[in-house]
């Protein structure tokens, strides 16, 4: 019985029943319970099947996968049986990741001499018996990420994901634990479907089958039909265990900072939507430039608004060559201050929309994603372009290629701002695409990546609509949501952390008055909020005192001091008891250095102080606490030095304070 990989908190025991079926037997943070990766009907299961799927006449519908070939080669498992009844070959591909994750993936082949239509196929592991309640997420716009638990009963938890990208309102991970799991404490085993398209999360269990977690690509109907000879695979469905939310989030993060597209390191910037919004002004915006450099911003970002046509939201899209009325000389009098400044130069491009009023789309009708003949109910005065059409994906990357070739670009914003209603493609007859427009966004993106190699890139969609582990694997940078208030941040970043690491988050200081909620906030706790995360700006300075804008500098000055530890290290988000609390924060690789943050959002209950708890140090060693802020004056909390031991188990004690206030307090051995 082979054991896949041979260490790490989650791990396969490989056997083969006596009629030739592969049994894994999963070994998750001290639990084992055994069942097949993939679900079926022939085995004796009556739980959901993991391939549905059928020929003319509902012939072949009910597979026996047998004949298993094991092969493990580094950190790969590959498995492969065959049904020469059904005409169907399965290969099962499970890998190790750095980090200590599982991501597996299904492939079926159609050997048969008739089409075979793929209607589901999905990958699931079994869960311990102790593993009764789950947790996962759901959110609209300006509320992404907002967690949600309950018990696994008998019975099947289905998330299905069908707005055509992995949405707002995604569950993001599907996490399943011992009751009252928290983020250091409590075996959990947690699946996420790492595509950007429609998807499938479930968690089932029966009165006399054990449970099980898993997921997939949710497939719209005849969307995947196999000619003979033809496969389809599903994307990768990744796996991550440990003891408490924060040990999933911490392999994650790992293996994400092992990814060629990973940046090395992540500009302080400023975007300019919530500044000028549609207003773009030379002039203006040359004053913005200006202010961002001397506060010590890296990267200055032209938002929406620059192309042809695009005065605002009702028109434009699609369009991508500069406004000559509002842009005379082109963007280069505004890139190459940028750059001279000591800048990056970002644009930002939405390019799979196009507005009805556009030169495109009145050109090219059919180009649009549509079903029946009818266009698609308009969402953000905008509609779909079918990016399966080798036309439109030709069109995009030379349009997208020409601007980028003709002024100095850095960095891209790259949008997507409504969902996929009706995703039929005109060059099918109506017929579904979702699948193939997601792998033909992968396709574009990748296309662009290549002929632009110096260009970093962020996935935005509606603030936080597409962020997943497929994605992740093309871009640098991810806009967190389109609230930038700081006091509805402070949910929405720790919870986006669990699945993404810190790096990647943009957390915008943005103006005092939020132009979400209205809100007043105080400067230092708007950049605390974003202190930890890829630390930017969303703020008009031209309307910032002489003060805020020597603070601000202040703040950035002292997010690049710590930029190395906070992208660097494990993130620890600490359970508090006290409602109207928060605490997270960042312990070194190396466990001599942390950086911890104690979050007042409202006023607190009592004025006895609150101990935060924080864990992974080293237990040996003495800890100095100093508190961390714009003033040029800092110092220790108290006189005490502290051991790992102390501060792990009675916690730092710090005291009362106002409500929306922040508490930095780094730990140095």
């Amino acid at each position: 019985m082979p054991v896949f990989p041979d260490s790490g908190p989650l791990r396969l025991v490989l056997d083969l029943d006596p009629d030739g079926a592969c049994l894994p037997i999963v070994h998750c943070a001290g639990s084992i319970s055994g069942c097949a990766l993939l679900i079926e009907h022939s085995r004796g299961s009556y739980a959901r099947p993991g391939l549905r799927g059928h020929r003319s006449g509902g012939r072949d519908w009910s597979p026996a996968f047998t004949g298993v070939r094991v092969e493990v080669d580094g950190d790969r498992l590959t498995i492969d049986a065959a049904d020469p009844v059904a005409g169907l070959r399965l290969r099962t591909e499970v890998e190790a990741l750095v980090g200590g994750a599982l991501r597996a993936r299904h492939t079926v082949t159609n050997d048969g001499a008739d089409d075979y239509v793929v209607d589901g196929l999905e990958v699931t592991l079994p869960l311990p018996d102790d593993a009764t309640e789950l947790l996962d997420f759901t959110g609209r716009h300006l509320h992404e990420r907002a967690p949600q638990r309950h018990e696994l009963a008998d019975g099947l938890w289905l998330r299905e994901t069908r707005r055509g990208r992995t949405s707002l309102e995604s569950p993001t991970m599907l996490i399943a634990g011992a009751p009252g799991f928290g983020f250091a404490h409590g075996p959990v085993l947690g699946a996420h479907v790492a595509f950007s398209g429609n998807s499938v999360l479930r968690a089932e269990r029966g009165p006399r089958e054990d449970a099980t977690l898993g997921g997939g690509e949710l497939l719209l109907p005849g969307e995947v039909t196999l000619e003979p000879g033809r496969s389809y695979t599903t994307p990768w469905v990744v796996f991550a265990a440990g003891e408490g939310l924060d040990d999933i989030a911490h392999s994650l993060h790992t293996w994400q900072r092992s990814l060629a597209a990973h940046p090395d390191a992540q500009p302080v910037t400023l975007n300019v939507w919530e500044a000028v919004y549609f207003d773009h002004d030379l002039d203006r915006l040359l004053r913005l430039a200006e202010l961002a450099a001397g506060a010590g911003v890296e990267r200055f970002v032209l938002d929406d608004g620059w192309f042809r046509g695009r005065r605002h939201d009702r028109a434009g899209l699609g369009d991508w060559q500069v406004d000559d009325d509002v842009w005379p000389q082109g963007l280069a009098p505004l890139a190459d201050r940028v750059h001279e400044l000591g800048m990056q130069f970002g644009l930002w491009f939405e390019p799979e929309m196009v507005n009805p009023e556009s030169d495109l789309y009145r050109a090219h009708p059919d180009w649009i994603l549509q079903t029946g003949g009818r266009v698609p109910a308009l969402q953000r005065n905008q509609l779909v372009l079918d990016l399966t059409r080798p036309e439109v994906r030709g069109y995009l990357a030379g349009a997208v290629s020409a601007v980028l070739s003709s002024v100095p670009v850095d960095y891209i914003k790259w949008d997507h701002n409504r969902d996929l209603l009706e995703p039929g493609s005109n060059a099918r007859s109506g017929a579904p695409a979702a699948h193939e427009q997601t792998l033909a966004f992968y396709d574009l993106l990748d296309d662009l990546r290549r002929r632009h190699p110096s260009v970093a890139w962020e996935s935005c969609a509606s603030g936080g609509g597409r962020i997943d582990l497929g994605v992740v694997e093309h871009v640098q940078r991810f806009w967190t949501s389109d609230m930038t208030d700081a006091l509805a941040r402070q949910q929405i970043q720790r919870w986006t952390v669990q699945l993404i690491a810190p790096e990647y988050l943009g957390a915008h200081v943005s103006s005092p008055v939020s132009h979400q909620t209205g809100r007043t906030l105080p400067l230092d706790f708007r950049a605390a909020t974003a202190f930890h995360y890829a630390f930017g700006i969303e703020w008009d300075l031209t309307t910032a005192s002489p003060d805020d804008l020597d603070r601000l500098a202040r703040w950035i000055e002292l997010h690049k001091q710590y930029r190395g530890l906070l992208h660097g290290g494990r993130t620890v988000r600490i359970d508090l008891d006290r409602a109207g609390e928060l605490a997270h924060g960042v312990v070194s690789a190396d466990r001599r250095h942390a950086l911890i943050a104690h979050v007042q959002l409202d006023e607190p209950r009592s004025r006895r102080g609150t101990r935060v708890r924080v864990p992974g140090l080293d237990p040996a060693a003495s800890y100095l606490p100093s508190r961390v802020g714009p003033d040029r004056k800092t110092g220790p909390t108290s006189g005490a030095v502290l051991s790992g031991a102390a501060l792990g188990q009675a916690g730092l004690w710090l005291p009362s304070r106002r409500p929306e206030t922040i508490e930095l307090v780094a730990l140095d051995a």
